[in-house]
């Protein structure tokens, strides 16, 4: 494949990306967004729903497996502990020519995000006010992001997870929102849209694309906390139709018959393309939440991806279409860049993003994806930020999906579900998330016909073409204690 350069126009990232024609692009306000779509977010609805906080601590309370081997390791980590204390700076640094603090920013957010999951299991009062007083102090604090382009990755990953822990929080009485909504308005996704406006001033394919990938989580993550409709329909569309190389079909740019699909970063190195995975997991997980199907998008273009970096990353042998991308600045220097092959793996180097991903195509799309489920079982129980390695790679995922993800198999009825709140034009549901976490939506031409019960008419064409086979009648076997990984630095 040949990547091409193309420019970034305001208008563009909306076109032909099943949202509704009106919507503006990145940069805009929610009030430009259209009428349709301005139903109110489901909370809490990033990563984990009201319905999931449940699920955890009931199957924790009654010692079932391996909600409580997960759950014990969020209990031993020492970013989980109450008497944690944070460090709010004015201004975070990440790349090299500045004074790099980043470390404290990361560290801190995954102490708030540990300690409000730990509340949200064990009830405990004082892992609530931990997180809090991290968050408010950073919320109060913290006016800007500098550095090298780095400070692009900081944008975008500690954006995504800061609106995380926010969100699991948000209805503590102490806790600050407006302060919250500010600094992820204003310093994360401010950041986070530029880059996928002009990407540093750069070629669009000079950055990989966990660049984008990493920015869009923050973008999606920031409008569905701030309850900011235009945000949210404009990180779907480029999902779906971005220039950048984070858009799904250019991350995962060749589909083979065996219902595999090449992952583009996999021409790089094994930590990106893991990396890559994994945000790209936390977007239709996020957007999942809220009544839209991205895992589903395109023929259920991310499962092939996912299951080809599963088999590579396991050490079996996979195909790899050579592609040439452009590098380089606008009206600047320039270059191109060929990658001819996947790049060598080695099948220790994990990363705690399996659980999520294998999870929702296999328990609640009851699909067969044979090289998620061998991963995930090899990972379990997943960690998180702090078990992975002291580097800034160990901290790219919040982690934790055994205890988070983990859950049991979606019926599969005879006949559709009953109709549920009526969908948008942007595909999304109005209270998607609030007590189920699965979208009710139009995409089989059934209304309010449940993706999570049955998957959508689009995923048949894969079942037909994969020579993938069911593991344990596709089962996740969530059953292996105590593997530790090498972390990779991103």
């Amino acid at each position: 494949m040949h990547v091409t350069p193309q420019t970034i126009s305001r208008r563009s990232l909306v076109k032909a990306a099943g949202v509704a024609t009106a919507a503006t692009a990145l940069g805009t306000s929610a009030s430009t967004a259209p009428a349709a779509a301005a139903a109110a977010f489901a909370h809490p609805g990033l990563l984990h729903t009201r319905t999931d906080l449940a699920r955890m601590a009931a199957k924790v309370k009654a010692g079932a497996a391996p909600w409580t081997a997960g759950y014990a390791r969020l209990t031993a980590n020492r970013h989980a502990q109450s008497g944690w204390r944070p460090n709010p700076q004015p201004t975070v640094y990440r790349g090299d020519g500045s004074p790099q603090n980043y470390a404290t920013l990361y560290n801190d957010i995954h102490a708030a995000y540990q300690n409000a999951l730990r509340h949200h299991v064990s009830g405990e009062q004082a892992h609530a006010d931990t997180a809090v007083a991290i968050l408010n102090g950073w919320s109060r604090t913290l006016t800007s992001l500098a550095g090298s382009a780095d400070r692009f990755l900081a944008a975008g990953l500690y954006g995504y997870q800061f609106a995380n822990a926010a969100e699991l929080v948000r209805d503590h009485p102490d806790f600050d929102l407006p302060a919250a909504r500010k600094v992820l308005l204003n310093v994360f996704s401010a950041l986070s849209e530029s880059f996928l406006e002009r990407h540093n001033n750069a070629v669009v394919t000079n950055y990989w694309p966990n660049w984008d990938l990493s920015a869009l989580a923050c973008v999606l993550a920031t409008g569905t906390f701030c309850d900011d409709r235009g945000r949210v329909d404009q990180a779907v569309a480029y999902f779906k139709q971005g220039s950048g190389l984070g858009s799904v079909r250019h991350a995962i740019p060749v589909v083979h018959a065996d219902g595999l699909a090449e992952w583009l970063e996999a021409g790089r190195d094994q930590g990106h393309a893991l990396l890559g995975v994994g945000l790209m997991g936390t977007i239709c997980e996020m957007a999942w939440n809220q009544g839209i199907d991205l895992y589903g998008y395109d023929d259920s273009r991310f499962l092939k991806g996912a299951q080809y970096v599963a088999k590579w990353s396991l050490g079996e042998s996979v195909p790899y279409t050579p592609n040439t991308r452009r590098k380089g600045a606008i009206s600047g220097w320039s270059g191109s860049e060929t990658a001819t092959a996947a790049a060598a793996v080695d099948p220790a180097t994990t990363r705690p993003i399996w659980a999520m991903i294998a999870n929702h195509y296999t328990r609640r799309r009851g699909l067969s994806a044979t090289y998620l489920t061998r991963i995930a079982a090899k990972a379990a129980p997943e960690g998180g930020g702090g078990d992975y390695g002291p580097n800034s790679g160990g901290y790219d995922q919040l982690g934790f999906g055994t205890l988070t993800f983990t859950r049991d198999r979606s019926p599969r009825p005879q006949t559709p579900a009953s109709p549920g709140p009526t969908a948008t034009a942007s595909g999304h549901s109005p209270t998607a998330g609030a007590s189920d976490p699965r979208p009710q939506t139009q995409s089989t031409g059934k209304p309010g016909h449940d993706l999570a019960a049955t998957g959508t008419a689009d995923v048949l064409g894969w079942l037909g073409a994969a020579s993938v086979t069911a593991v344990a009648g596709g089962l996740l076997l969530l059953r292996r204690r105590d593997r530790t990984a090498r972390r990779p630095e991103q």
